[in-house]
């Protein structure tokens, strides 16, 4: 009786006329994206050269708007080929019209990292001539911060719609999910949902309070590089937490997402590094 039983509605509302249910999962995971892109404005503003264009258009907004669109694809894009191709191929291989049903659930976080990689190249690719000032590496120690938050409220979803399962615990805070997703036995689980939330904002505050401290005056490639040592550190050693998300891992020692998990902490340690000998873009502030 000492443990928690979560069973929460999945459906939030259904939308009239169209009988169309829309999920706790989509809204929180949609919330992180209202919430990265207001935490990514001011920090654009003390950024770009100069904050208002001639016209007095705000460059902060224009980008942020620009970037956030192709982010949100980006994302959910890779996210979704990533389960596809890193967790379940052999299902989809012989169900392949099935990569595009997203509402049946299936998104993957290493794929998503990829995604959001990709949209940054065809945004500097797309708007480089407005924002001449910006490069790859500026980008992506910008968006390391909202994108923590983002992290952090996918992982909250991921509770709400009782997926990604950690073991059975004795522990007081186990969690009994009413329905799992994967139809698994009622028994108090380790929240490793909430364990991966809960880092993805410790490394949202490291990188903040870095940002109000010290601004500007920070390498470039250090805010990605701790980005990545934090984000999928923290991954690799929650994973031991997990059960198994692939159909073909069952006997190996480390979890598919634990592999996945090292190319990014090993670029995070490259950048870090690499920031020493970096050189501080100039700007107006």
């Amino acid at each position: 009786m000492a443990w928690i039983h979560w069973d929460p509605p999945k459906e939030a509302f259904t939308i009239p006329y169209f009988n169309m249910p829309v999920m706790w999962y989509g809204i929180i995971f949609a919330l992180g994206f209202v919430l990265g892109y207001y935490i990514l404005i001011p920090i654009l503003r003390k950024i770009l050269v100069p904050a208002k264009t001639a016209g007095g258009d705000d460059r902060a907004i224009m980008f942020a708007d620009r970037i956030t669109w192709l982010i949100v694809i980006g994302t959910v894009v890779g996210a979704r080929l990533g389960h596809v191709f890193f967790y379940d191929w052999p299902y989809y291989a012989e169900h392949p019209w099935e990569i595009i049903m997203i509402r049946n659930g299936g998104l993957a976080s290493h794929g998503g990292t990829i995604g959001v990689i990709l949209s940054l190249l065809l945004f500097l690719r797309w708007y480089r001539k407005d924002f001449p000032e910006t490069s790859m590496i500026m980008v992506m120690d910008v968006l390391v911060i909202p994108t923590a938050v983002v992290a952090t409220c996918i992982r909250i979803a991921n509770f709400f719609n009782q997926e990604i399962l950690g073991y059975e615990t004795t522990l007081p805070w186990g969690i009994i999910f009413g329905h799992p997703s994967d139809g698994s036995h009622l028994l108090p689980r380790h929240p490793v949902q909430l364990y991966e939330a809960l880092a993805y904002f410790i490394t949202f505050v490291v990188l903040y309070s870095l940002w109000r401290k010290y601004g500007t005056a920070l390498k470039p490639g250090l805010f990605s590089g701790i980005f990545f040592v934090m984000v999928f550190g923290f991954r690799f050693f929650i994973e031991f937490l997990k059960t198994e998300q692939t159909s073909w891992m069952d006997h190996t020692a480390f979890q598919m997402g634990q592999l996945l998990s090292i190319p990014f902490v090993l670029l995070g340690c490259w950048l870090i590094y690499h920031s020493k000998n970096a050189r501080i873009p100039k700007t107006t502030h």
